[in-house]
Formats: C-alpha cells, structure tokens, sequence
C-alpha cells in the first residue's frame, strides 16, 4: 500500500542542518556531520553513480529510502532557489530518478534530467503539489524530500504516514530544526530502531 513518508538525518539537539545556509553550504556550517555516516556506504555511492564502499546495519536503511519511491515534494529552498539557470545540486543525473514536485512561488517549465528524473514546479500550493505527486506516484510512495518548513507543512496538514529519522550524535546548536511548530495532537507510534556505526535508525508511525 503506499504512503507519504520522509526520512532525514537529525543532530541529537534536533537540527537537519547547521547555521548559515547557502547555495555554496547547502547544509550549514556543520551540517555535512549528520551524513558522515552514509558517504561510505556502497548502497549510496552506488546511488550516486560511484563504485566501492562498505556495507553494514545503515545499507537497509539506505536502499530502503529509494525504494517504492514514485514520487518526490521538496521544497523551493531544498531544491536551491528560484534561479532559472538552477538545475539543482545533484549534476545532471539526480539520485531520484522519478518526478519531483518542487513547491515554489516562481514558475518556471518542467526541468527534465537524466535517469528519469523531472523537476516540476508547482506554485498552487502545498495540497496541489501532493496531489500531483500522489498521482504520478500510483501504488508507489510519495516521498517528501525536505526541507524542514515543507516536512512540518506536510505533518500539520496530517499528510504523512512514516517517519524516519537517522539520529547522529552531533550537537548543531542552531541552524533548520525539524520537529519546530508542530500540531500538539500528532501522535507518533515507533515501529522500528536499528543501530549502525555513527547513528541510530528510528521509524515512526504517524497516528494511532
């Protein structure tokens, strides 16, 4: 059965990325130490069209994040702007290989990439975009890509169902909290831990 999940990398005081974002540090003064855990893995340079690597209990949890991917939501800041000229900052073959809804005031012509990803903008707003993406997902998942601001939209609007959050051992201090400004009545059931080197794997369900 499909679903609306996502599935982010968290410092442990709560931050998917650091302090003084940019187009040259997407993630923030510290933020590439959440995903120190993942650069080495086979199953990710893989994705990325490299070869090599290792393998351990983070590879599931990796292929898992692709899988049944139909579509993907992200928003404009996630995808890098409203520059025309932009083409994102995956090179011309992005890691998604599916249509991407990219939710932006700025319109602007679908952006077709290699290996079958398409970036679409859409300007209607947040409940347009996921009906898009449901759509052209069909019984695949749609996946909310990032970043924190469309992640809380999703889950106060009671649009996502899975949760998964990679917890790093990293204090950020500040910069984009995940978990700010949500629906006091969310009620998160926990499904599945699973322990790696460098990070602890966590799955919510949403309701119930």
């Amino acid at each position: 059965m499909s679903k609306v999940r996502f599935g982010v990398a968290m410092s442990l005081d709560g931050f998917i990325a650091g302090p003084q974002q940019s187009r040259d540090n997407p993630l923030g003064l510290g933020g590439m130490r959440l995903h120190d855990w993942v650069f080495p893995l086979e199953a990710f340079r893989r994705q990325h069209g490299e070869t090599g690597g290792i393998t351990n209990a983070s590879t599931q949890i990796v292929e898992e994040a692709m899988t049944d991917a139909g579509a993907f939501l992200m928003g404009a800041h996630m995808f890098g702007g409203h520059d025309p000229d932009w083409t994102g900052w995956w090179g011309p073959n992005p890691p998604y290989h599916a249509p991407v809804f990219v939710l932006t005031h700025h319109p602007r012509a679908p952006l077709v990439m290699e290996g079958g990803t398409t970036f679409n903008f859409v300007t209607e707003g947040l409940a347009s975009a996921m009906a898009l993406a449901r759509a052209a997902a069909g019984n695949k998942d749609v996946v909310v890509a990032g970043g924190a601001s469309v992640i809380r939209q999703c889950l106060n609007a009671g649009l996502v169902d899975e949760i998964n959050v990679s917890q790093v051992p990293v204090i950020l201090g500040s910069g984009e909290r995940l978990f700010g400004d949500l629906r006091p009545d969310l009620k998160l059931q926990q499904v599945r831990v699973v322990e790696a080197p460098g990070v602890t794997h966590l799955r919510y369900r949403v309701g119930g």
